[in-house]
């Protein structure tokens, strides 16, 4: 059986470790943030606790069959009604993936604490934070040259519209998150669009199909 002071370091402990990670996520305002995150790793922490030493008074009696283990495996199944609270649909884009699935590492990393695997909860609280924190940048990155186009549309004066160039690109339509429209010197139009989440080939197909409209002079 845990003394009290062993008790209470691995439940300290999993405070602490889930607070690291719950801070990186309350940095971008997300709404399972510090605390979420460390009750969420405090919770599994004592479960895993119950689940190894709380039966220890009755699992050698006569007639008794039992398998503690089994609660400690429900806070992988049960940490799922989290998760799908913290994953919002906006529009055709899903935003909070990655927020569930550090509750669920903070999970483990809880289990990995109260199971007295210190060094491996320690370890994985690291490798977390460089996926969250370091990677990112870099997805963005990637995301930005790959998913995000500018395009540029020169027309006659009074040639296209919003509704013009939505239709025309029909249900990619839905990819513009921006349209500008101005008016250059030389009294054309000046049209500029940003496009997200669009793969090159794609974009190739939607800029030959807004050059094809009626009174379109040049599309880059």
């Amino acid at each position: 059986m845990l003394s009290d002071w062993d008790l209470a370091l691995r439940l300290l402990l999993a405070a602490g470790l889930g607070s690291l990670i719950g801070a990186e996520r309350e940095r971008l305002a997300w709404t399972a943030g510090l605390r979420t995150h460390m009750l969420v790793c405090v919770g599994a922490c004592l479960i895993m606790i119950v689940s190894a030493f709380g039966f220890a008074g009755i699992i050698n009696d006569y007639h008794v069959i039992l398998d503690p283990s089994r609660i400690a495996a429900q806070v992988v199944s049960g940490i799922g009604f989290l998760g799908a609270g913290a994953i919002l649909l906006r529009g055709d884009v899903v935003k909070g993936l990655t927020t569930a699935a550090s509750l669920w590492t903070v999970a483990a990393i809880g289990l990995a604490v109260g199971g007295g695997l210190y060094l491996a909860a320690v370890i994985a609280t690291v490798i977390i934070l460089v996926i969250l924190a370091g990677i990112k940048p870099l997805e963005e990155w990637l995301q930005r040259r790959s998913h995000t186009h500018e395009m540029v549309i020169r027309a006659e004066a009074g040639a296209l519209s919003l509704d013009t160039v939505s239709a025309a690109l029909g249900y990619q339509a839905r990819r513009i998150s921006r349209y500008i429209a101005t008016v250059g010197e030389d009294g054309r139009q000046e049209i500029r669009l940003t496009l997200v989440r669009v793969p090159p080939p794609q974009a190739a197909e939607m800029t030959a199909r807004l050059a094809a409209l009626p009174g379109v002079v040049e599309v880059r």
